[in-house]
């Protein structure tokens, strides 16, 4: 099974790790050593604000002015499997994937990421952020004139109650902490819906197109509301 689906052309990450397998994450385990968290990514049980968030399946996610959403689909599944925000030059990926009821995993996949990232010829840095420890990738890529050349990617993870939500900022917010602040507030207000069923750890919860902004709380009517098809979310195909 692999760690992540591949991503298209502009995914940072579409590295494919080969994983033994392992037992479904069962409703009636342990419960779970995950530290308790003080800040979002927020599971839909832990949701207490009336922050419009748009439906995309696994992830609710937020609006910020300006933004354009994209949701990535692979042409041969028909399966959505990313969505990508972009705003003022920089970019922000996110998946959300199972994860085991007993403990974490983004340790494990911050160290297989560096692997697999090094073995391609690029470098890492494994560094504190907002979020905990976080990489900040070098990835080779070709120029226009066929030289190899690196992009800059910042490589961020929540672990939460059964899941695990990853991000990848490329850009200006890869590289200068100001541009990134936004995409990071907004990571930080997602929301993940899991889902009670049993799945294998690292299994890709599933995506969908958007449909418009929804509040859980009830609206109110001077609070205007944030509806990404006002601008219509791009579909990128990854073949």
């Amino acid at each position: 099974m692999g760690l992540f689906r591949r991503g298209g052309k502009d995914t940072a990450a579409d590295e494919v790790v080969e994983t033994e397998s392992v037992p479904l994450d069962e409703p009636g385990d342990a419960e779970p050593s995950v530290p308790a968290r003080t800040a979002g990514p927020w599971d839909e049980a832990e949701v207490t604000d009336d922050i419009p968030r748009v439906d995309l399946g696994a992830i609710r996610l937020p609006g910020l002015p300006g933004m354009e959403l994209r949701m990535e689909i692979d042409k041969a599944t028909n399966v959505v499997s990313a969505a990508s925000v972009l705003l003022d030059g920089s970019s922000l990926q996110v998946q959300a994937f199972a994860a085991p009821r007993s403990e974490g995993i983004w340790d494990e996949i911050r160290e297989e990421i560096a692997e697999s990232v090094t073995a391609q010829g690029g470098s890492v840095d494994d560094i504190p952020g907002p979020f905990g420890r976080e990489l900040l990738a070098r990835l080779p890529v070709k120029t226009p004139e066929g030289r190899t050349g690196h992009r800059p990617a910042r490589f961020i993870g929540a672990d939460g109650p059964r899941w695990f939500l990853r991000g990848v900022i490329t850009g200006k917010g890869a590289v200068e902490p100001g541009a990134a602040e936004a995409l990071e507030q907004l990571f930080a207000r997602i929301v993940v819906v899991r889902g009670t069923e049993a799945r294998p750890p690292r299994d890709l919860l599933a995506l969908k197109l958007p449909g418009p902004a929804q509040a859980p709380a009830e609206p109110a009517t001077e609070k205007p509301t944030f509806d990404p098809l006002t601008r219509g979310p791009e579909i990128t195909e990854i073949r």
